[in-house]
């Protein structure tokens, strides 16, 4: 968690590491507070690119004790779930564009003790995830079309989150809002403002053209400013 305000955390996305000095990247952003690691698994079909899968997710495993978020951008994520969950991911986030149960792979993660995830892609409706609400520890709004890192952000994602939030505390729902796909300094803030509480950023992290500690920093900055502040006493 941020150490100025426990509300919002930035999660580092290994999609923008250096794979050749990956134990390295994550002991760099752990260094510099962060509590969880992003983890992308794309499948070259439900998004038009091919990433990494569950023997990169053991190596974490083994190099790291940060918190695992694993998001599956995969067709079918119900066959592939809980091997996630025995490689050591902590969460593992589903689309529910791609699999026609997602109420059963849910459930499946909840009774394996880890966090369950809904990824919404940016075309996808709040209420796809209507019926899902009670069996959801977190809901990710992409705000890019998943499968590539380093894309603009979709200004018009924000109402969507902004919705999202509101119906998260009109219901009193004990789910975390995340958001990912170009987030950086410059959308951070608005991002927070509109209700998320979790900002996955990759490129802003690690290809940032400075070091992560300090990248990582003026994130929180940008993240922070996007927090309600308390109304003065009286």
């Amino acid at each position: 968690m941020s150490p100025v305000d426990p509300r919002v955390e930035i999660l580092p996305s290994i999609l923008s590491a250096d794979f050749s000095q990956l134990g390295q990247e994550v002991a760099a952003v752990g260094a510099a507070g962060v509590t969880a690691l992003h983890v992308d698994v794309m499948d070259g079909r439900f998004v038009p690119n091919i990433s990494i899968g569950l023997p990169v997710l053991r190596s974490l495993r083994k190099a790291s004790d940060l918190m695992l978020d694993t998001h599956l951008m995969i067709v079918e994520p119900e066959r592939y779930a809980l091997d996630f969950v025995r490689a050591g991911a902590d969460g593992v986030t589903i689309h529910v564009e791609a699999t026609a149960h997602p109420h059963r792979v849910l459930q499946q993660l909840r009774d394996a003790g880890v966090r369950a995830g809904v990824a919404l892609n940016p075309g996808t409706p709040i209420g796809a995830i209507e019926e899902l609400l009670p069996y959801l520890d977190l809901v990710l709004i992409m705000t890019v079309n998943p499968g590539f890192g380093g894309q603009t952000f979709i200004g018009s994602m924000l109402s969507k989150v902004e919705r999202l939030r509101a119906r998260i505390e009109a219901d009193d729902l004990p789910i975390t809002l995340q958001v990912d796909g170009g987030i950086g300094p410059g959308t951070a803030t608005a991002v927070v403002a509109a209700g998320a509480r979790e900002l996955v950023a990759g490129s802003a992290v690690y290809a940032a053209g400075r070091p992560v500690a300090e990248a990582l920093s003026q994130l929180r900055a940008a993240a922070e400013a996007g927090l309600p502040r308390a109304l003065p006493a009286g």
